[in-house]
């Protein structure tokens, strides 16, 4: 199946309760307020957010009236143009030695997203060591040594409650003593009022900024699209501790509320890099945001 097809796939749910109300609101024979107010109930159902929604209303009215358009399916082209760009990022290609470290609060799928991504580049022809620094959650090493088994990489490891950082050091080590050109780093799921928590994270980047200076240095943030609104909360206070690069948002296929992608990319700035469309170890993908307007509208 293609990257389309399983964005599509993944987008059912989201375009169903989508696409009814669309088309209604593009039935209007002019567009007067009561279209607009339409389109924003539309907006905001699919969990784009309030200030996505307004700026996006905004701009189609300014477009619609500067191009004096009269005809639905031209209207619906502008708007799938002009959501398409506030979601386009143009992210930097990787360099290698990379180093991908992956934050979030719990239950967000940070585990089975690293496990994915050590999936894909084993396939595209990377060697990979994952840090287990999740040193916290009884059985989360445990849990992605299946995962480093499922996708043939190796997996660093201590025991329960060891030091996280000391983790990383040493899969960095392992890195560089078999010249492993990837580096996945697990972390605890952690409340962003955990002051403690947070300062771990910082130290766990000085260890990679320190051993690995170098490096392609990426830093995600594990989001769960099924929470909506809340993913958007998430991002905002996880981005004053953590200097993040990008969004992976997991669980796509199983919520109604796929627009919270560009809400993310509204409020927080910041790119969505993976999408999460399923449960099989290929079912991370590289977002791409024309295929997924497409898919929605």
């Amino acid at each position: 199946m293609g990257f389309f097809q399983k964005i599509a796939q993944a987008m059912k749910k989201t375009k169903d309760a989508f696409s009814k109300k669309l088309f209604f609101a593009f039935s209007a024979r002019e567009f007067d307020d009561e279209f607009y107010d339409n389109l924003e109930e539309v907006l905001l159902t699919a969990d784009v957010g309030i200030t996505a929604t307004e700026n996006i209303i905004e701009e189609l009215k300014e477009e619609i009236f500067r191009r004096k358009l009269k005809k639905p399916e031209e209207a619906k082209d502008l708007l799938k143009r002009l959501m398409i760009e506030d979601i386009d990022y143009d992210v930097p290609e990787y360099e290698y030695p990379l180093v991908i470290l992956l934050s979030g609060v719990n239950g967000v799928g940070k585990t089975t997203a690293i496990g994915k991504l050590a999936h894909m580049f084993k396939e595209n022809g990377k060697s990979v060591v994952v840090a287990a620094a999740d040193t916290f959650r009884a059985a989360a090493s445990e849990q992605l040594e299946v995962w480093g088994q499922r996708a043939g990489v190796r997996v660093i490891r201590h025991n329960e409650g060891a030091d996280p950082a000391a983790v990383v050091f040493d899969a960095i080590s392992s890195a560089k003593a078999k010249g492993s050109k990837v580096v996945l780093v697990d972390t605890a799921g952690r409340l962003h009022n955990k002051k403690n928590l947070m300062a771990e994270l910082q130290k766990i980047c000085r260890v990679v900024d320190r051993e690995l200076p170098n490096a392609d240095f990426r830093k995600y943030l594990v989001l769960d699209a099924t929470t909506g609104q809340n993913a958007v909360s998430q991002a905002k206070i996880f981005s004053e501790d953590i200097d993040t690069d990008g969004i992976i948002l997991t669980k796509l296929d199983g919520t109604a509320k796929g627009g919270v992608v560009l809400a993310i990319s509204e409020e927080i700035g910041l790119p969505v890099v993976y999408v999460g469309v399923g449960e099989k170890i290929d079912d991370l993908i590289p977002f791409d945001a024309t295929d997924f307007i497409n898919a929605l509208i």
